[in-house]
């Protein structure tokens, strides 16, 4: 009797992350984006004309996926061109999160706001952060 409290309390508990996943699929990195990002690139990705690049159908974003854990990561500084505006804002790294919070970043920014991107594999942001350790 007794392995059958803690079966039942994992069994409910999977459920409840099973709903609540099947309506916002992308809930975590909706969070974490909404902590970590949103202030500068906004709710709903468009930057800040000229100064904040745009993440909400960003051709940068598009053409750039196996960078973005690293940029999440480290940071960015110098120019970048996306959509057709030069930006040269420098982007402050979190180095708190973790790769898989990364990756929930990269997820939601990837099917948020009509972006229609790749789905991004937690191994392949481990192995992107990887490589571009300083």
């Amino acid at each position: 009797m007794r392995w059958k409290t803690p079966l039942l309390i994992s069994s409910l508990f999977s459920l409840v992350l099973w709903v609540s996943c099947r309506d916002d699929p992308y809930k975590q990195g909706r969070i974490l984006y909404q902590n970590f990002c949103a202030s500068c690139h906004m709710d709903d990705g468009t930057g800040l004309q000229g100064v904040i690049p745009p993440l909400a159908h960003a051709d940068y974003v598009a053409q750039n996926q196996g960078k973005l854990a690293c940029i999440i990561r480290y940071g960015m500084e110098g120019e970048v061109v996306v959509n057709d505006t030069i930006y040269n804002q420098e982007m402050a790294g979190i180095p708190q999160l973790t790769d898989f919070e990364i990756t929930n970043i990269i997820n939601y920014i990837n099917h948020s706001w009509g972006n229609d991107y790749n789905y991004m594999q937690y191994a392949d942001v481990k192995k992107a952060l990887e490589e571009c350790k300083p």
